[in-house]
């Protein structure tokens, strides 16, 4: 199978896991031993940026949009992960995604968006998706996901309840149509 870096996973309604129900998640890496993912649609509903950043002890220089911080998926929910533009490079620390996307997972983003050296676009994570050899695949083959283009507004967009309909929408699917359950013969 090809690279799904960079690409979109968007749960099915019958996913059968209740942590990824409605999900809609960017794919940050992706190979035969492993891959990892960030939860684009879930706000962690007590916890925006401002206030992470004062928790982390970073002085913050600049007024700071009131954004919610996301829940990247189960895995290591004490890691910081920022997805953002390409315009903001920490070397051996910023990962390419693709299409002017990268994942960076160091306090340096942090302080660059709490100082004014901040990328374009940006969104903040806690925790990831992670998935081992063969389990995205074999997910994929059972139905779980559909994989979709990234889209800007799906990425860095701040209207979260909508953002699963909508990756559907661009796909050209009505939400509507799908259902949970398997067919019978």
């Amino acid at each position: 199978m090809a690279s799904l870096t960079g690409q979109i996973l968007v749960a099915m309604p019958g996913i059968g896991d209740p942590r990824f129900a409605r999900s809609v998640i960017l794919v940050c890496a992706h190979s035969d031993d492993y891959a990892m993912g960030l939860v684009l649609n879930k706000p962690i509903d007590d916890l925006r940026l401002p206030e992470l950043l004062k928790q982390l002890d970073i002085d913050q220089d600049i007024q700071l949009p009131d954004a919610y911080v996301l829940n990247g998926g189960p895995v290591g929910t004490d890691r910081g992960f920022v997805v953002h533009s390409g315009d903001y490079f920490s070397d051996g620390a910023t990962v390419d995604v693709g299409d002017d996307l990268c994942m960076t997972a160091t306090r340096d983003v942090l302080k660059a968006i709490a100082g004014g050296g901040a990328p374009r676009q940006s969104t903040m994570t806690l925790g990831y998706s992670g998935w081992g050899p063969g389990q995205l695949e074999h997910e994929l083959a059972e139905n779980a996901w559909i994989v979709a283009k990234p889209h800007t507004d799906i990425i860095f967009g701040i209207n979260h309840a909508e953002k699963w309909e909508r990756s559907l929408t661009l796909m050209g699917i009505n939400p509507a149509h799908l259902h949970s359950g398997g067919g019978s013969a």
